[in-house]
């Protein structure tokens, strides 16, 4: 190690803080080289094995090959590493760093890490579900099993106090500055609206070679923006400037060949965020960041993922900007206005949050934990994680929140628990299904139908003879290398199952059903619906099994799939179809239906009428149609529930009659039985249906306390009005003569308002204080009503006069 990087300085306080605490977070800035130089450094402090982790393939290979090339040595000597598929290592091996994953399996294997000193944790500030995990499962194991495990989170961009507390204090240490300083760059003005992407940043790219020497790197979202601007770019760059590609889906020799020096002239590499972390790309002086980043979204309400294209964190750009500083002064150019800076979030999310739990769930199911123990920087969302516990429950991983044997056998394969199913269940033939499933599409611009892509699995020369152009020969390759090693890794079974039963085997929630009358539109068993493209001759079978969907939460469109016969799913799932009477409210036609249907999940097989439908399923489906009509209460059943509403407020205790409570219940399902339209339900008179609510006491009660009449001096009955906004009644004026006390209803007395009438029905006064009429307005009433009415006794006195409805004689 004889070119200094700023990380050196450091190094002694790292050691130092190892032997203290046996635990520290350091922070290091892009370029500082904390990836190669800390383990090395370690090495005489460590007893045991260190064992750094990565979050990409990539990453790990590079890493491990720079390490071993300061030593003087051969991969896997004292350095090795372990991905997916693939080991380097030897008895010598001190170092090794793998990614993410192959740490859960060892510590689910071996909860001591026997024989490992020190775990280091590199670039976590990308918070993958797996670095979240491996992070909490080996804190647990230094706490209960292993005091003397050393650990190390290390990060550029990470904010260090939060994960620092979850160590329990650990020891913060800083590498300061870069080590070579970057200019950067913005636009002047914002992008104009609806210019794509792909045109800005070639255009950026020139701007910048025209501008600057060395190499240049370029961030864009993902294969698809980088393929587009390659072909942009290829016809427009100087002589002697190379294009060069760098994605995780391509093969380790093209990625080599993206970040090995450019022996003559430039280049430019069009990478995505797999080039901005532990990675030292040679000879590169320049980054443009087109300021994407391509995220995966999961949504638990449908059990569905989808790619999102978003703004970069302001920690990503600042990644990325740091790539331009690694080995000389450098320039970063942004395809955003120094103004839009200050919109962007600071941090990408963990994908703790937003990511499918399914392996995690199993994983923690397998600890023996329900998560809520671990120390997790972020705690798993409840509600994806009960979702990711259903789906294994169903596919009997997990009984009682507790892992089956079948669901261990999932946990030992390197698969989504889906897929795992999948294969255990099916046997080694469905690996090659299994290894295309996990991998990119190797076919551009296909069908859905995954047929297509396993016949070029299986003859690829055949494919590319009818479909020239169309295939990715090294996906093709790395598809087939996987599927020979999964195939290994599971028994043999006795049943044979097609491609799409094997589907169905793993996407049990994701089996289709065409809908009547369309030919491209499903329903899912799961409940969801889907859609095909119209051309696509996979949307012209009846059932289908969905294996890639965009996640659209109102209908998702099918991106991947193969044609399901009746009869294998019958073979597959014929226990859980079952037929169901069902009397349902048509919103469509707008009445109660009976049907007889044979059902797999949501999905109608077969779906009969039921003219022999009971009356009391026929008023259960008026009662649902109710629901969604809402109700519509006649004169007397508003009056009636007005007068409950008036006890129950003043603290008696009564049925609540609310629209909510009614339809929440069954209590008005004796009154549906006849009803079956819409009409019927619109004029229902459920009066009867709300008194019989009450029981006889209520009722006497009601009566006594809040009447349906008010009794006049004459013992006339007068209907008490409760539909207005203060219980009403109208009398005419010369039938309240003697009444000194105003009327009132409830417990607490609240006063009828009284719309005093003439003798020709008119009104002439409102009022809520009958006695104070008398004493105040009454005599203006009074003077009028004479001229009006001079046969009409108009007493001075009222208090005191009898009560009449009659005129006096004529002639008196």
């Amino acid at each position: 190690m004889t070119t200094a990087l700023p990380i050196d300085d450091v190094l002694p306080d790292l050691a130092d803080a190892l032997r203290r605490a046996g635990r520290a977070v350091l922070m290091a800035p892009p370029g500082a080289g904390k990836t190669t130089r800390v383990p090395l450094a370690l090495r005489d402090l460590v007893p045991g094995r260190i064992l750094m982790l990565e979050p990409r393939r990539l990453a790990a290979r590079a890493a491990a090959e720079r390490m071993a090339e300061t030593l003087g040595e051969s991969v896997g000597q004292t350095v090795g590493y372990r991905i997916r598929g693939e080991a380097k290592l030897s008895k010598a091996t001190r170092i090794e760093v793998v990614t993410e994953g192959i740490l859960t399996r060892m510590i689910q294997s071996d909860p001591e890490l026997t024989g490992i000193g020190c775990v280091i944790f590199d670039e976590f500030h990308e918070r993958s579900l797996n670095a979240d995990l491996g992070l909490a499962l080996v804190w647990e194991a230094r706490t209960a099993l292993r005091p003397d495990l050393m650990l190390v989170v290390m990060s550029a961009t990470l904010d260090a106090a939060p994960v620092a507390a979850l160590l329990e204090d650990a020891p913060i240490l800083r590498s300061e500055g870069r080590a070579f300083p970057v200019e950067t760059r913005w636009l002047g003005r914002p992008l104009a609206p609806g210019m794509r992407l792909e045109p800005a940043v070639a255009g950026l790219v020139e701007q910048a070679l025209a501008e600057t020497t060395g190499g240049v790197l370029v961030f864009l979202p993902g294969e698809a923006e980088i393929r587009r601007t390659e072909s942009l770019l290829r016809d427009r760059l100087p002589a002697g400037v190379q294009l060069r590609p760098l994605f995780g889906a391509m093969d380790f020799a093209a990625q080599r060949a993206a970040i090995a020096p450019c022996a003559d002239g430039r280049k430019v590499v069009l990478a995505t965020s797999i080039a901005e972390t532990s990675l030292t790309i040679q000879d590169i002086r320049v980054v443009v960041d087109a300021g994407r980043a391509r995220r995966l979204r999961f949504d638990p309400a449908s059990g569905m993922a989808r790619l999102v294209t978003e703004r970069v964190s302001r920690a990503e750009a600042e990644q990325r900007r740091g790539r331009a500083g690694r080995v000389a002064e450098g320039i970063c150019y942004r395809l955003w206005t120094r103004g839009e800076e200050g919109a962007l979030p600071g941090f990408a999310p963990p994908e703790m949050a937003v990511a499918d739990l399914a392996g995690l769930a199993l994983e923690l199911a397998q600890w023996g934990s329900d998560g809520a123990d671990l120390a997790f920087l972020t705690p798993p969302p409840g509600p994806a994680l009960a979702e990711a516990r259903a789906l294994l429950e169903s596919l009997g991983a997990l009984t009682g929140g507790r892992i089956t044997p079948h669901g261990k056998a999932l946990a030992a394969l390197p698969l989504h628990p889906r897929l795992a199913h999948m294969l255990v269940t099916a046997g080694p033939e469905a690996a090659t299904l299994a290894a295309l499933l996990e991998d990119r599409d190797p076919i551009r611009g296909a069908s859905a139908d995954l047929t297509l892509r396993l016949s070029a699995i299986a003859n690829p020369g055949r494919f590319e003879a009818d479909h020239p152009g169309q295939l990715h020969r090294g996906t093709v390759e790395r598809i087939r290398l996987e599927a020979k090693r999964l195939a290994r890794m599971v028994d043999p079974v006795s049943a044979r199952h097609s491609p799409a039963e094997m589907l169905a085997l793993a996407y049990p929630d994701r089996i289709g059903l065409r809908r009547k009358g369309d030919a491209a539109r499903y329903v899912l068993s799961g409940g969801k619906g889907a859609v095909v493209d119209e051309a696509d001759g996979l949307g012209k079978h009846r059932l289908l099994v969905a294996s890639d969907l965009d996640g659209d939460p109102r209908e998702a469109r099918v991106r991947q799939g193969l044609a399901l016969a009746d009869a294998e799913l019958r073979r597959l799932y014929g226990e859980r179809i079952t037929w169901v009477d069902l009397c349902e409210w048509s919103k469509r036609e707008g009445r109660v239906v009976a049907r007889r249907q044979e059902r797999f999940g949501a999905l109608a097989l077969e779906d009969r009428h039921w003219p022999e439908a009971p009356p009391e399923a026929m008023a259960r489906g008026a009662l649902d149609g109710l629901r969604q009509i809402g109700l519509t209460l006649s004169p007397g059943a508003a009056r009636f529930r007005a007068r409950v509403d008036i006890l129950r407020a003043d603290g008696v205790d009564l049925p609540d009659l609310s629209d909510g409570a009614l339809l929440g219940s069954e209590a008005l399902l004796p009154w549906l039985k006849k009803a079956r339209t819409e009409t019927d339900l619109r004029n229902l008179d459920l009066t009867e249906a709300l008194r019989a609510q009450l029981d006889w006491g209520q009722m006497a009660e009601l009566d006594r306390l809040v009447p349906g009449h008010f009794e006049t001096p004459l013992g006339r009955r007068v209907p008490i009005d409760y539909g207005a906004e203060v219980p009403t009644i109208e009398v005419k004026l010369p039938e309240m003569y003697g009444v000194t006390v105003h009327p009132s209803v409830g417990p607490k007395r609240h006063p009828l308002r009284i719309e005093l009438l003439s003798p020709g029905g008119k009104p002439i006064q409102v009022t809520m204080d009958l006695p104070g009429f008398w004493d105040g307005s009454y005599a203006e009433v009074r003077k009028e009503m004479r001229g009006r009415y001079p046969r009409h006794p108009w007493p001075e006195n009222p208090r005191e006069a009898a009560p009449t409805t009659r005129a006096k004689p004529r002639g008196t």
